[in-house]
């Protein structure tokens, strides 16, 4: 088994491509080793000291990691991942499911149904798969006073450029094809 690595926006996380599908359906974050006790292969990637996050998407996993240096960290990963694979193990445990239903309540008011079903799939068309290609997941949590919330996952989670992405690139896509959207704000 060969996995491939790209590094992302984000100098703290580091994209694995296992040439595998990860996840059929969905995301999946796990921000400790505590809440990775829902997956097999988190718990196994939180083994390796160092590491403070991993996210699932399709066919990847991006990892954070802390102050540690990837030249240490990324042949133990890599271990991990490839023996979690040859293993034949599945990815969720049984009570585990992508967080895309743990993201929380979205909130609009009834009367901008309408303009959020726009703002969802220009998200869902546009914006996630180029997310996707740095390791990460953006997706919609609310519409509130010409204002779109996000939540951001993965390697745009604490990166520092996700601010300029969010401003510049989000926020002028929507603003551009939904004339009510004055502002994207991530949460």
């Amino acid at each position: 088994m060969f996995i491939q690595t790209e590094a992302t926006p984000n100098p703290s996380t580091l994209k694995f491509l296992p040439g595998k599908v990860v996840l059929e359906q969905g995301t999946a974050e796990f921000r400790s080793a505590a809440e990775a006790d829902a997956s097999p292969l988190a718990a196994r990637i939180f083994m390796v000291p160092g590491v403070t996050g991993v996210f699932f998407g399709y066919d990847f996993v991006t990892v954070t990691k802390d102050g540690a240096e990837w030249q240490h960290l990324k042949p133990a990963i890599l271990g991990a991942i490839m023996e979690h694979f040859m293993s034949g193990a599945s990815v969720m445990g049984a009570a585990g499911s992508s967080s895309d239903q743990t993201d929380g309540e979205e909130f609009f008011d009834a009367g901008d149904e309408t303009i959020v079903a726009t703002i969802k799939e220009l998200l869902e068309t546009r914006v996630r798969p180029a997310v996707a290609q740095d390791g990460g997941d953006i997706t919609f949590r609310g519409f509130r006073e010409g204002t779109v919330f996000l939540n951001m996952k993965g390697s745009c989670a604490g990166c520092p450029s996700s601010t300029a992405t969010l401003k510049h690139g989000v926020q002028n896509l929507l603003r551009h094809f939904v004339p009510e959207v004055r502002e994207v704000e991530a949460v």
